[in-house]
């Protein structure tokens, strides 16, 4: 028993020695909508947000590495049953998300900061507003939104509906910013600490 114990504790030095060595730097943590980043150019941490975004179903409208600005076209939120997508920061956005017709779309700059790259994720909301029709009894509120019929339901509006058809700006979505942040630190790749005393 004694020999088993030394053997152990023995291959469990050697595995530890053996990580150790391999360790990579502790990966930076998105606070308020920004990460400071090292060891990377421009064009390296503006493909990495590109991938993220396109991970994520956001479609990149605008993305110059040069300049260091990525801004997406806007996405219509994930509603609660919608498992596969991840544009909800948790389950307060996909309540509102499902109970609200909502769309976000994002933008990033990427500055040198000192020695490093600072990376800002600022991810915009808005919620659609939609005049209702005007009913006369409750047998009638299928056609509160659009001119459905009791058993067909159709989105068509009417041309005042369409005139008074506006998006209202909703606060920012810093979760979902920060969010965004930690996909694109994890496609960066990290450089390994130096182990020389």
């Amino acid at each position: 028993m004694c020999n088993y114990m030394r053997n152990r504790v023995f291959w469990m030095s050697v595995c530890l020695a053996l990580a150790a060595g391999c360790a990579t730097a502790p990966k930076p943590t998105p606070k308020d909508g920004f990460v400071n980043v090292a060891d990377i150019s421009m064009a390296e941490a503006t493909a990495a947000a590109k991938a993220a975004l396109s991970r994520m179903h956001f479609v990149v409208e605008k993305a110059d590495p040069t300049e260091g600005v990525i801004r997406t076209r806007p996405l219509t939120g994930a509603q609660f049953f919608e498992f596969w997508r991840s544009d909800n920061a948790g389950p307060e956005q996909t309540a509102e998300a499902s109970l609200h017709t909502l769309r976000r779309w994002v933008e990033i700059h990427v500055q040198p900061s000192d020695d490093q790259l600072r990376i800002d994720c600022t991810v915009r909301v808005q919620r659609l507003s939609l005049p209702a029709n005007e009913i006369t009894s409750v047998s009638q509120a299928y056609r509160m939104y659009s001119a459905s019929t009791p058993t067909i339901q159709r989105l068509e509006l009417r041309p005042e509906q369409q005139e008074g058809l506006a998006w209202i700006d909703l606060e920012d979505d810093p979760a979902l910013a920060d969010r965004i942040l930690k996909r694109i630190i994890q496609r960066i790749p990290q450089p390994e600490e130096d182990e020389t005393p």
